[in-house]
């Protein structure tokens, strides 16, 4: 064996050894490690899509990791701080909108936000700029009990001027949950400026003269629901799964009820909930993570997971589909979801998402119970709570 034979065989060797080494840490390095929260009732699901993506991207690999609810902003804080955090992370848009201001997530170029509803893209807009992809959404519906609502209202007006009249059938009209997490500023996001003063008075005036009940200052959505089932309540607002254990936990009551549109303020907004996806600042693969979260979110796999559980898409084309358009009157979780895609048409809030949200929403929620509970005067209070305020928005 000659030596030119050797010297041929030994650098295809190099070649073949540096090619098989140039691409085995790239298929490595291409792992997108991906975050949900509490989703894997749904395994089944994200398999399916994340094996979908791979196939269409083999370049691509997923990891997929599930956080418990209770765990994720604690261990998402701690990991974007980090020098290796997860490539997408499924969030509140609260905390995504705290996680922004503090420097933390890749913006967003609007260009690929296309194919969502704009009402949503707007309302999640911190500063002007993106920072999120929405995922999916819910907005409550009126829940409400035909044997004491002959009409159902649709403002909280109207709701006020039937109060006494149900009062008077020993029942509330409603228990709202006005000082739990943001539902007092989704109420007020349903009136201009200038009229905050006016709405807390009105649930001031409910509240004292035994119109709501006197737990309303201190008692959650889960436990108005259960007020409702013992026929004491007679509407309470809620999204469409609460159908669900209305119809499992209280057939007699679920027989007397059916559902509307929410309730609106003086310039007819609506109310939503999201979840949302965002991508680390110092993730080390943002381009691939996006083109995940933007596979996640398309038409036919938001048409999917929605066919799954009880939550909106926020794709415009799956929105457009009949799941969302049409439903039988006689099928009470269809005529919600109908009734809750079209509320997303009018969504756009009067207070926008900032920093130290949840802190802003504490205050709110302190200031409503001091009010109810007649501490001071409304003005007063609303004076030190817009204080306070400005000085944590400062």
């Amino acid at each position: 064996m000659n030596k030119k034979f050797l010297t041929t065989i030994f650098i295809t060797f190099l070649l073949i050894t540096g090619i098989f080494f140039a691409f085995k840490p790239k298929l490595q390095n291409n792992e997108v490690v991906f975050w949900t929260l509490q989703m894997s009732d749904f395994a089944p699901y994200m398999n399916e899509v994340i094996s979908n993506f791979e196939k269409e991207n083999p370049q691509i690999k997923i990891k997929w990791v599930d956080v418990p609810f209770s765990e994720g902003e604690k261990r998402t804080l701690a990991s974007v701080l980090s020098d290796n955090p997860p490539d997408l992370v499924n969030l509140n848009p609260d905390f995504s909108s705290t996680l922004a201001n503090k420097g933390a997530l890749w913006e967003i170029d609007e260009e690929n936000t296309k194919q969502f509803n704009q009402e949503i893209i707007n309302s999640t807009k911190t500063n002007g700029k993106i920072y999120s992809i929405p995922w999916y959404a819910t907005s409550a519906v009126t829940i409400y009990n035909k044997k004491l609502l002959s009409s159902v209202p649709k403002t909280y007006e109207q709701m006020a001027d039937l109060a006494p009249a149900i009062r008077s059938k020993n029942a509330y009209i409603t228990l709202p949950n006005i000082t739990e997490n943001d539902t007092m500023l989704k109420i007020l996001n349903k009136y201009p400026q200038r009229q905050k003063q006016y709405v807390f008075t009105l649930f001031k005036e409910l509240y004292s003269k035994d119109l709501i009940p006197k737990e309303t200052v201190t008692m959650t959505l889960q436990e108005a629901l259960e007020k409702y089932m013992s026929g004491n309540i007679a509407l309470i607002s809620a999204g469409a799964n609460f159908l669900n254990m209305i119809k499992e936990n209280a057939p007699q009551i679920y027989n007397q009820t059916d559902v509307a549109p929410q309730l609106t303020g003086s310039i007819g907004q609506n109310d939503f909930s999201l979840m949302n996806f965002v991508i680390p600042l110092r993730a080390k693969h943002k381009e691939d993570a996006l083109k995940f979260a933007l596979f996640l979110t398309n038409e036919e796999n938001q048409l999917k997971l929605a066919k799954q559980t009880n939550i909106l898409a926020v794709n415009k084309k799956a929105l457009n589909n009949e799941f969302y358009t049409k439903y039988d009157e006689n099928d009470l979780m269809s005529k919600a979801r109908v009734i809750s895609a079209k509320q997303l048409n009018k969504l756009q809030p009067t207070f926008k998402t900032q920093k130290n949200q949840k802190e802003i929403n504490n205050l709110v929620n302190a200031a409503t119970q001091s009010i109810l509970l007649n501490k001071d005067t409304t003005e007063n209070i609303l004076n030190n709570l817009n204080k306070e305020l400005k000085a944590i928005g400062e």
